[in-house]
């Protein structure tokens, strides 16, 4: 799965915000699988479009995957010191630290 987010305003919030946004999952028959979170105006408009929906919990979760991410901020004329801004998937253990 690939996550894609806009890296300005640069910061952790956005790495985490990214990790921890509901997941949506076309699955092989046809189905998509919501993870909890995701809300109910979208899953009645997918349903109105003619998609089978059901919602994803718990354990069943391990469906959408897992990530961490580090990300680097060079340094530029205004900020000189390079940065690294990392974040870290609530659904499986792991975390994003620099070494």
């Amino acid at each position: 799965m690939c996550l894609f987010f806009d890296p300005f305003p640069f910061s952790a919030s956005v790495a985490q915000a990214a990790l921890d946004a509901p997941r949506i999952c076309l699955e092989a028959n046809g189905k998509v699988a919501l993870e909890e979170g995701i809300s109910e105006d979208v899953v009645a408009e997918l349903t109105r479009r003619g998609h089978v929906v059901h919602i994803v919990r718990g354990h069943a979760r391990a469906l959408f995957g897992r990530g961490q991410v580090i990300a680097v901020r060079h340094p530029t004329d205004v900020e000189p010191l390079r940065v690294l801004i990392g974040g870290s998937d609530g659904r499986a253990d792991g975390c994003a630290m620099a070494s």
